[in-house]
């Protein structure tokens, strides 16, 4: 209970969210991804944040702490790579976004500084990659998208094509600079060469003189006090020009091996001392690039630079998975600055068997700065724990029947020993002998497509029905009391595994693991694994177990045992379900599917199913049983941000508005933690109430 006195503790320091309709509090884990910086030109202390899932954040003190102001457009695949503050009205902003793999994007703009956007209709569906405004005239604009470069005189208002319609060359703008004195004066880069424009967008030349011919021009910038000095950043290395881009010639003081970079600024106080933000660090030259030196570690991959105009040794990193770094000294050493930033995508939440407040996080793709994170308060702080791990992606976490906590990888399964993660790296092979069950047809679930793009935006409450409905449950191919035994008849070698590993689930003798090779068993606190032929040796990417049952599914498949895990048989889901994406059981062996359909329930091991009266979620993403509320915690994909609860000692549905899209829930002392798809982890604004006071009751 302590520990849950320190959470309430930490969020009675919010007293705005005193009741359970308030939005869900960010916490973290701090880091990710940061894209761009922009900052306000009347206050050097405020500067915005850009980040690859549509979120907006701002820091009102030079970065020490940032705050989430909103999510531009209404989406979580816009890559905010520039951010323009209006020079002439601060609290009017810009943002250009686009979205990987396909050319969508669009600009956004706001008149109170951040809270709110608006979609540009012109400018809808453009994927947007350069923005900048005219240093000096802030009426007009520049935009450099996959087709074309476009302006605008208003303000932002209304936009033309300036570059000439579907030009063969002149397309897939990167980078955008504006002659710092005559706004006719326009540079921009693309993914082949750089352009000029001396008109205003009536003609172009190509510079190419110097540059390595094929060359991606990710930035250019312009010496604000000689606008003859022009520097480009390619993928063949940086470049110089002495007379406004007739002539570049490549700069010498860098290593070809860190070509890519992504980003060049100036520092206005010292002209001769440029940034170049890269793939591999920070390098800073202090005689206009003939001799380059980096800074901090090589690892670092680098999307933007923000000098304090007013304080050039104050600098901020936006960065890959190590989000914002900071400097006081000029750029000779930086530390984290996260604190408030959270843009990590939280594959997994794990808690403890023993203390409920202390929980771990699972991440993917942040390679070194991620992994696993610990927290002790609920929620509230965490701490990287990934040492030993190496950089692997965490698909699944869980702990064995004594304790240890286990990660599952796309190459294995790790235990946490200590403080030091180690790889199990051995399973025992099955025989050679095939299994009865995988021989036999598998049993559909039902008809219809189960993929799912993460763009899908499915209406919430459309299309459902409040009538309790059953399924046949018959088995195609297969009798219900077919079973087989999990044991090998004979010890194979053991072999590395390079399997991954999607679920995890203990009950007081063993510990399951869903793999891509299929249902895994240790008896020996994850030492070694055995393969259970019984659940057949087909990828499995679910498991549950409550008591004497262990359940196993896929997209399509469930299995079942009674006995402990030593014998499985396949059983068929609902009918309507087509395809399986989260699942439960509770105390009384009832098994529980979600899935596009929604939420189905049986009471007799698959022989039929049921809906939930008046719980409608489509598109389900998590289910978890909370054993001590007597509940099961029901979450959904967008645009869902409702949590439901259902109590099992009378099926009645509870529900809560959390704000935000969450993939799963998990209770702690008296509120729940929630796990977003890219902003880390949520929790829910409970103070010192241990009753459950639900937003509303069915």
């Amino acid at each position: 209970m302590k520990s849950f006195v320190r959470v309430a503790i930490c969020l009675a320091l919010f007293p705005f969210l005193a009741h359970s309709q308030s939005r869900w509090l960010p916490y973290g884990p701090d880091g990710g991804d940061a894209r761009s910086f922009a900052s306000d030109p009347y206050d050097h202390n405020h500067v915005y944040l850009g980040t690859v899932s549509g979120t907006i954040y701002d820091t009102h003190d030079g970065g020490q702490t940032w705050a989430r102001l909103a999510r531009v457009g209404k989406r979580d695949d816009l890559v905010l790579d520039n951010i323009v503050v209006d020079p002439a009205k601060p609290n009017h902003l810009f943002v250009g976004g686009w979205v990987l793999d396909h050319a969508d994007g669009g600009l956004y703009a706001s008149t109170d500084g951040g809270k709110t956007w608006t979609a540009n209709t012109q400018m809808q569906g453009h994927s947007i990659r350069a923005l900048t405004v005219a240093p000096s005239d802030p009426k007009i604009l520049i935009v450099g998208a996959l087709d074309g470069v476009f302006r605008s005189t208003d303000a932002g208002a209304t936009w033309a094509l300036i570059s000439p319609a579907g030009s063969n060359e002149l397309h897939e703008i990167e980078s955008i600079a504006i002659d710092p004195k005559n706004p006719l004066t326009i540079y921009a880069g693309t993914w082949h060469l750089p352009w000029k424009t001396t008109d205003g967008g009536q003609t172009w030349h190509n510079m190419k003189e110097g540059i390595i011919d094929d060359s991606d021009v990710f930035s250019i910038i312009i010496d604000p006090t000689n606008a003859e000095n022009v520097y480009l950043s390619a993928c063949s290395g940086i470049y110089r020009s002495t007379d406004q881009g007739a002539r570049f010639s490549k700069v010498q003081g860098m290593p070809f091996s860190a070509r890519r970079t992504r980003v060049l600024m100036e520092d206005s106080a010292q002209p001769n001392t440029v940034f170049a933000g890269t793939t591999e660090g920070l390098w800073r030259t202090t005689d206009s690039g003939r001799s380059f030196v980096r800074n901090g570690d090589p690892a670092w991959i680098i999307n933007d630079v923000n000098i304090d105009p007013q304080n050039s040794k104050h600098i901020l990193l936006a960065t890959d998975r190590t989000g914002v770094l900071m400097s006081n000294d000029g750029g000779l050493s930086f530390m984290p600055s996260n604190r408030g930033f959270s843009s990590r995508q939280v594959s997994t939440l794990a808690q403890d068997r023993n203390d409920a407040a202390k929980l771990y996080a699972g991440v993917i793709n942040d390679k070194t700065a991620g992994g696993v994170f610990a927290s002790t308060d609920g929620g509230v702080s965490w701490l990287q724990k990934s040492m030993g791990l190496n950089g692997a992606d965490i698909f699944s976490l869980g702990q064995t029947p004594a304790g240890t906590l286990l990660a599952g990888t796309r190459h294995g399964i790790y235990r946490l020993q200590g403080d030091t993660w180690q790889n199990s790296g051995l399973t025992l092979a099955l025989p050679s002998e095939p299994s009865a069950v995988a021989d036999r047809p598998k049993a559909p679930v039902g008809k219809g497509t189960a993929a799912r793009r993460r763009s899908d935006s499915n209406p919430a409450l459309k299309g459902r029905t409040t009538t309790r409905t059953s399924s046949a449950s018959s088995v195609s191919g297969a009798k219900r009391d077919a079973s087989t035994s999990t044991a090998p008849t004979r010890n194979a070698p053991p072999q590395q595994s390079n399997t991954g590993v999607y679920a995890f689930a203990a009950n007081d003798a063993a510990v399951f693991a869903a793999t891509d090779e299929g249902l895994l068993v240790s008896t020996n606190e994850g030492g070694t694994w055995n393969r259970i032929r019984g659940a057949s040796t087909q990828p499995w990417r679910l498991v549950s177990t409550q008591g004497s049952h262990v359940f196993v599914a896929n997209m399509k498949s469930i299995a079942m045992s009674t006995d402990r895990g030593t014998t499985f048989t396949p059983i068929s889901g609902p009918a309507e379900l087509t395809s399986i994406s989260s699942m439960t059981a509770d105390d009384a062996g009832h098994i529980w599917l979600g899935g596009r359909e929604g939420v189905y329930v049986s009471e007799n091991s698959g022989q039929s199913w049921h809906t939930v009266r008046d719980l409608f979620v489509p598109d389900t993403s998590g289910l978890f049983f909370d054993r001590a509320g007597s509940r099961v915690l029901v979450t959904s994909n967008a645009p869902g941000t409702l949590v439901f609860a259902v109590h099992l000692p009378d099926m009645k549905v509870n529900y809560w508005e959390s704000g935000w899209v969450l993939h799963q829930v998990r209770p702690v002392g008296d509120h729940l933690v929630g796990v977003t798809p890219y902003d880390g982890v949520v929790l829910e604004p409970k103070m010192v109430v241990s009753q459950e006071v639900p937003l509303r009751t069915r």
